[in-house]
């Protein structure tokens, strides 16, 4: 945890505008943890960071129990790669927290399987659009909300072009767009 505050320091120092703390990697192909160890890989480092910065801290999780925890620890944002189920949303309206919803095709083990669509644009919109208004009817505050097209998250090199390229469009959709393009392989692709 010491280094990690280190490096958390250094990136709030360098202009970051949120922390995004996570213990499960969701790459391609990726074995999933338990509750226990992502608990034990992230609420440390929440604990102490919230302690000592200013800006908004997120947890990047999909399981329910680690958004709760996280957020009683001092986290205000829940990053969900799956697209927010009902009782994560449950979580997040209680706490008041803000919430990203992301669109991915398939899971982690999954979703760099010849994923396949229609009309990409089209399909990643409609999705999150559905994804706002369900979130809204649990009782998340529409303003809260961000969404993320899910770069990387059952995207081909080309798919993922695109909506880069395209990135405009998802304004339709009334709320912050959040994209995460660092570390993916399309870049080492394109190089």
């Amino acid at each position: 945890p010491e280094r990690v505050f280190d490096f958390v320091e250094k990136m709030v120092e360098d202009g970051a505008d949120i922390i995004d703390i996570g213990g499960e990697s969701t790459r391609p192909g990726a074995k999933p943890v338990s509750v226990k160890e992502e608990l034990a890989r992230t609420i440390p480092i929440i604990k102490k960071i919230s302690r000592k910065i200013k800006i908004p801290i997120s947890i990047d999780t999909f399981k329910p129990e680690v958004a709760r925890q996280a957020l009683d620890n001092g986290a205000s944002l829940v990053n969900d790669i799956i697209g927010l189920n009902n009782k994560m949303a449950r979580i997040v309206s209680k706490y008041k927290a803000g919430v990203v919803i992301m669109h991915m095709k398939g899971n982690p083990r999954t979703m760099q399987n010849n994923p396949v669509y229609n009309s990409l644009i089209d399909e990643v919109i409609e999705y999150l659009d559905k994804a706002i208004s369900e979130a809204v009817a649990w009782g998340i505050d529409r303003e809260r909300i961000i969404v993320d097209p899910g770069i990387g998250f059952g995207k081909t090199l080309t798919h993922n072009l695109e909506i880069l390229k395209r990135l405009k469009e998802f304004k339709i959709l009334g709320r912050t767009i959040l994209v995460g393009p660092s570390r993916k392989s399309f870049i080492g692709k394109i190089l």
